[in-house]
């Protein structure tokens, strides 16, 4: 949530940050109501001033015996208008939050307007013959049932069976592995959650619609794993001296997204996945080192695999709304031809740590609201169709594992 008065001190300069984000929002139409709501409080606070002179007045005289009915009346008339007032005033002030709940992270300067590819990692695969698709792949060896996964659960969804089943727990292993050895402590999570993390994810109000509901509950399905770790902290007062703290953990996701485009069928995007989601609670001053760490940790993962893969600057018309920054690694899928995201990596600044009350006391005793940040490490299902595609090496569709998960592979590493 954006401090309302940052938006009050540099109106034009969130303005054109909105702006950049191509997002529909009028801050002198914030500030008209923000002037309603503090002249209506104003108001207030005048007649209640007025009303509490008064009733000192009317104790003054019924002390001397004197009569005091004309003030008792203009005290009811005060009240009032005191109630009229005050309904006003909350409808304002509603309107007011809601419409600040529903703001994006303003960006950071260096975001551009347009994707910039910044670097690659190894060089794409070469084939000596038509690289076959990951789905193709999947159904000559067995991996992913999809045809019983759409008879039970409909379209969006898969099966892991036999080595397929073994390949995403060995992906799902060693992120976790890698990511404690890097001095994240893991967190086992339900994959259900209260509206007020939703709420203080950045994800709700505006996103709400795209959730799986639990129907009268208050609760919903969450669609990765920071939803649920941005929140631990929430209305805590947190040590500096403890920054950073560093999570680590793996859920199943859920999200109502389906797509037409013919590089997302299979298990490109559908409405369950599995990811390791990696999440930081800093200090201000951290928080550009700590989104470095995020990205390399993130790096070497997929380094440790041997897939290639590019890293893009987000374009700030494609940046989540809570987040000030992002950065996403895109694995190659050679049978498609395409760049598949399998890693954001953002900055929420202090987006999160406001909408949650997440704060730090720093060593003269000041309050700061705490910086959050969080990092994909990985998205396992878009890694499982890289590794098939990326490691196919003869035309029969015979596939190489790469070694990081033998332990949980066993000695053969072909598939």
């Amino acid at each position: 949530m954006l401090d309302i008065q940052r938006i009050r001190r540099h109106p034009r300069q969130v303005q054109e940050n909105f702006d950049r984000r191509g997002a529909d929002i009028s801050v002198e139409g914030i500030l008209r109501l923000d002037e309603e709501k503090l002249r209506l409080q104003t108001d207030l606070q005048e007649r209640t001033h007025e009303k509490n002179l008064l009733s000192k007045e009317v104790a003054a005289r019924k002390k001397q015996g004197a009569d005091a009915e004309d003030l008792l009346l203009s005290i009811r008339d005060i009240d009032e208008k005191i109630r009229d007032l005050e309904g006003v005033f909350r409808s304002r002030a509603e309107w007011l939050q809601d419409i600040l709940s529903r703001l994006p992270n303003l960006l950071d300067d260096d975001v551009p307007e347009t994707a910039e590819i910044l670097y690659h990692f190894k060089e794409k695969p070469v084939f000596g013959f038509q690289p076959k698709s990951h789905i193709e792949l999947c159904r000559r060896h067995g991996l992913i049932d999809y045809e019983t996964a759409a008879d039970l659960m409909g379209s969006g969804y898969w099966i892991y069976r036999g080595a397929g089943a073994r390949l995403e727990w060995a992906l799902l292993n060693f992120c976790l592995e890698e990511n404690q050895k890097a001095g994240y402590e893991m967190v086992m999570l339900p994959p259900v959650a209260r509206e007020i993390c939703g709420f203080g994810a950045g994800q709700f109000p505006k996103f709400e619609e795209d959730a799986y509901k639990i129907q009268g509950s208050g609760q919903f399905l969450i669609p990765t794993a920071e939803t649920v770790l941005v929140n631990l902290h929430r209305g805590k007062i947190l040590k500096e001296t403890d920054l950073p703290l560093k999570y680590t953990s793996y859920t199943s996701c859920f999200r109502r997204e389906g797509s037409r485009d013919v590089s997302e069928r299979g298990m490109i995007r559908g409405h369950h996945f599995n990811k390791v989601e990696n999440v930081q609670f800093v200090t201000r001053e951290q928080s550009d080192q700590a989104f470095e760490e995020i990205l390399r940790q993130s790096e070497r993962l997929m380094q440790k695999l041997d897939l290639h893969y590019r890293v893009v600057r987000v374009a700030a018309g494609d940046c989540s709304a809570a987040m000030a920054k992002t950065y996403d690694i895109e694995v190659w899928l050679p049978a498609e031809r395409v760049y598949k995201e399998v890693s954001s990596i953002s900055n929420a600044r202090d987006y999160q740590a406001r909408r949650t009350d997440t704060r730090y006391r720093d060593e003269k005793g000041k309050l700061h609201y705490a910086h959050t940040l969080n990092g994909s490490g990985l998205a396992t299902s878009r890694l499982f169709a890289a590794i098939l595609e990326q490691g196919q090496d003869v035309e029969d569709g015979r596939i190489k594992i790469p070694e990081v998960l033998g332990p949980w592979m066993g000695s053969d590493l072909y598939l």
